[in-house]
C-alpha cells in the first residue's frame, strides 16, 4: 500500500552556513563597523547580539535573506522579544522542527476534511499517510502544500 510521512525538518548544516554568511556579511557592512554586532547558533536556537535594538531589525532581515537563499523556510522560525541591558540588546530566533501534537491533529483534520480517500496516522513528531491508490497521495501532498500552515512541511519515504 503506498505511503509517504508528513515531516518538518531543518537542514541545520545550512543554518549554520546560512549564519555564517550573516556573520561575514555584518562584519564588512559599512552601518556596523566598529560595532560589535554578531549571530550565533546553539543547537534549536539563534541568538544575535548588537548594540541597539534597530541594528537587530538589520540582522534580522539579513538573516532572513540568507536563509531563504539556502533553501530554508523562514516560517519556522520563532522570534522573540528583544531584550534590553546595559548598552547591549539581544534576541533569540527558535528553529522550530518536527510536528508537535496540535500540528499533527491539525495535519489529519486537514487531510479528512478534504475527502481524499487515504488514511492518517499520527507517528511521533511526524504523520503517515497511507491510500490505495498514488494518485491519492498526491491529491494530499498537493492539497498540504496549498494549505496555510504556520510551519513548512517536508514529505518523506514516498513508497509505492
Amino acid at each position: 500500500m503506498p505511503s509517504f510521512d508528513v515531516v518538518s525538518e531543518l537542514d541545520m548544516h545550512e543554518v549554520t552556513n546560512a549564519v555564517d554568511q550573516a556573520n561575514r556579511e555584518i562584519q564588512n557592512r559599512y552601518d556596523f563597523k566598529g560595532v560589535d554586532a554578531r549571530i550565533e547558533r546553539n543547537d534549536e536556537q539563534l541568538v544575535m547580539h548588537a548594540e541597539v535594538d534597530f541594528q537587530l531589525n538589520q540582522m534580522l532581515e539579513l538573516l532572513s535573506g540568507r536563509l531563504t537563499a539556502r533553501k530554508i523556510d523562514i516560517r519556522c522560525m520563532e522570534i522573540k522579544d528583544v531584550e534590553m541591558s546595559n548598552l547591549r540588546a539581544r534576541q533569540v530566533i527558535v528553529l522550530r522542527q518536527g510536528l508537535d501534537q496540535a500540528m499533527c491533529k491539525k495535519v489529519t483534520k486537514l487531510i479528512k476534511d478534504s475527502k481524499v480517500k487515504v488514511q492518517t496516522q499520527i507517528q511521533g513528531e511526524q504523520v503517515r499517510v497511507t491510500g490505495k491508490k498514488r494518485d491519492d497521495l498526491q491529491q494530499a501532498i498537493a492539497m498540504l502544500r496549498e494549505a496555510d500552515l504556520e510551519l513548512p512541511l517536508q514529505f518523506n519515504n514516498f513508497r509505492d
